[in-house]
């Protein structure tokens, strides 16, 4: 897609009515279809780690995704609002945002990624805090008959897809898919285990990733219905929570879900747009712990179900307008905890709780080519009580090539369900928290974009966060971890991003940020906080677009850990594609972490290790065919 039709694409995740990505009252980031062909990305968060400002963590488990400077230590990424197709993802138990391969969806299925850096509370509600990222994915006419898809990689690295599109002459459209994934991994050294009766620290045959994939999107005319389905168990290497270290140990993630959308123009200035979905989370961990060992299994059960219905209109004069009402039911957020043999019930803990809230955004075009975008959002919880969420932006746009924007929001996230009621004492253990409040966000940026003709343009973002009541894990003095709203933070930086398409040589994205997170009441910096993130991509068609290479450079400095730090690094990928070296088909070969570097990610407060090794040098050999 060329640099300034990007910049037009039309977008709805920002403000929930349709404009482009230069008028949008945020710096949105699309990422396409096409990038993810082109540098290989196979998770959600191999993709978002591209972007300005944002940057991950893997503990061998789950990945995590930081934002300007925060990523708590035992959050599982509760701070961001994930949505397929608008469809809220967070689950109802963790309120967990998945991006690794617990993510239920095959990236080869998604058209656009679509994220929107700052508080999103005043259209979302909870949760919307650092970024809202939403998955838009293909239509039947995308894929147009019937495909397979084979990969085969490092370590035992298998993955096949079969994916059937159809698109009628009346508007209908029909996407299905499934695949399957798995992963033996390798066998992993740890020095804090390294003793002889822990197998001289390393862990034997653990690391392995397995998942399953199902999909379907029907839609004709104003009418979508989708469903999915996502199972993923992944070997747990790292004997995290005090389990006993190389012994068999898994976490499994399924995730189903329906969502039903109805979309209808009333009349020329009036939309109405409705849905309803409903959702399922469970989740389950088996591993041994003491001594002797007992096998333990740990897990929960999470349904959610709701609905929204807003209306945009557009009649007023100078005026785009949206109001809308939407409800959701907690139904389950169970979880439980047990010793197997001798059977011992440690946790069952059963909750429900309710949800409503209100809205309403007006993007008021002003004299002097002045745009005001200003909305709000009440939200009531039977948890939590009432929350506001304003939030203001101010677009000045003096020529056609030069954008800006000044914009202000509120954002808060309610306490979950691990948070508020899981508790197993003891050493180790955790204790639940009842009381606990809302934490809340106060951000302020300015973003001024600029053109250079149809094929460049470049952005710089001035942000200041502050949070207040954050919720953070902590030291009981009982020996046990228990979540309190114990500090306030802060955080400001400055990000700068360039992108260009060049002629038929190649396709650049650029991007560098500073940003300064510290702790409001000590001034310590805080954990898991680079100072520095720098980005580099570049796709380039070679031999008349008979080929390309795609190779994306990511660097990060140096993060405080639990003790210490862990160093900064540079990583490379190179991802090499050709869909003319077969008939009907695309093949690609990408090497990851080309030099082979090795690096670390600070470790929770639940690990052992004070950092996590990440992966070494891996290849994929990917072959995508059409009928």
């Amino acid at each position: 897609m060329p640099l300034e039709a990007l910049m037009q694409v039309k977008v709805r995740t920002a403000t929930l009515f349709s404009q482009s990505v230069a008028d949008a009252p945020a710096a949105v980031v699309v990422l396409t279809a096409k990038d993810i062909q082109a540098f290989g990305w196979r998770t959600l968060g191999d993709a978002l780690a591209s972007l300005p400002g944002l940057y991950t963590s893997y503990d061998r488990t789950y990945t995590y995704l930081g934002a300007r400077g925060f990523q708590r230590p035992g959050d599982y990424n509760s701070r961001f609002l994930l949505l397929i197709d608008g469809m809220r993802v967070n689950d109802s138990v963790y309120d967990q945002a998945p991006i690794g391969d617990d993510f239920p969806l095959d990236m080869d299925l998604v058209e656009r990624i679509e994220y929107v850096p700052g508080p999103g509370s005043a259209i979302y509600g909870s949760n919307a805090l650092f970024g809202v990222i939403n998955v838009v994915t293909k239509q039947g006419s995308d894929i147009d008959g019937a495909q397979v898809a084979a990969a085969a990689g490092s370590f035992g690295e298998k993955r096949a897809r079969a994916t059937y599109g159809w698109h009628g002459s009346s508007g209908a459209d029909l996407v299905l898919s499934a695949t399957t994934y798995d992963r033996s991994g390798q066998s992993l050294y740890y020095p804090e285990f390294d003793t002889p009766d822990q197998n001289n620290g390393v862990a034997q045959n653990l690391d392995y990733d397995r998942a399953q994939y199902l999909f379907a999107k029907f839609a004709d005319q104003d009418f979508r219905i989708s469903a999915g389905y996502g199972n993923r168990t992944k070997g747990v290497p790292t004997a995290a929570y005090q389990a006993v270290f190389d012994t068999p140990g898994s976490t499994t993630d399924t995730h189903s879900f329906i969502d039903v959308t109805y979309n209808h123009a009333v009349t020329n200035g009036i939309e109405i747009a409705s849905e309803v979905y409903w959702q399922r989370y469970d989740y389950s961990e088996d591993g041994l712990y003491g001594s002797p060992a007992i096998e333990n299994i740990d897990g929960d059960k999470a349904i959610w179900y709701g609905a929204d219905v807003h209306a945009t209109l557009s009649s007023i004069p100078r005026n785009k307008l949206v109001v809308g009402l939407s409800a959701m039911r907690d139904a389950a957020r169970n979880q439980f905890n047990y010793n197997v043999d001798p059977y011992q019930l440690i946790l069952d803990d059963q909750r429900s709780s309710n949800s409503v809230g209100v809205y309403a955004e007006d993007e008021i075009r002003l004299p002097w080519h002045f745009t005001l975008n200003a909305g709000a959002r009440v939200d009531r919880d039977t948890t939590v009580g009432t929350n506001v969420s304003p939030r203001f932006a101010l677009n000045y746009k003096p020529t056609s090539a030069d954008t800006f924007k000044l914009i202000y929001g509120q954002a808060y996230r309610a306490p979950n369900a691990y948070e508020l009621y899981y508790s197993d004492p003891g050493p180790g253990g955790q204790l639940g928290n009842p009381s606990l409040r809302p934490e809340h966000i106060t951000t302020a940026e300015f973003v001024y974009d600029r053109a250079f003709g149809e094929n460049a343009h470049a952005t710089v973002s001035l942000f200041r966060y502050e949070m207040r009541d954050l919720i953070s894990e902590t030291l009981d003095p009982s020996g046990a971890y228990i979540f309190e709203n114990v500090s306030r933070a802060q955080a400001r930086g400055v990000e700068f991003a360039y992108e260009q398409d060049i002629a038929s040589i190649a396709q650049v994205r650029a991007s560098y940020s500073w940003q300064f997170a510290r702790d409001s009441d000590t001034g310590a910096v805080l954990q898991n906080s680079p100072r520095h993130l720098g980005k580099l991509n570049v796709i380039v068609p070679l031999f008349h677009h008979a080929a390309r290479v795609g190779a994306e450079m990511q660097c990060a400095s140096a993060r405080m850990a639990e003790v210490g730090y862990a160093a900064g690094y540079c990583l490379g990928n190179v991802t090499i594609g050709s869909n003319r070296l077969v008939p009907h088909a695309d093949v690609s070969f990408s090497v990851y972490n080309v030099t082979d570097k090795r690096y670390a990610d600070p470790a929770g407060p639940n690990f052992t290790q004070n950092v996590i090794p990440q992966q070494s040098r891996t290849f994929l050999l990917k072959l995508v065919y059409g009928f």
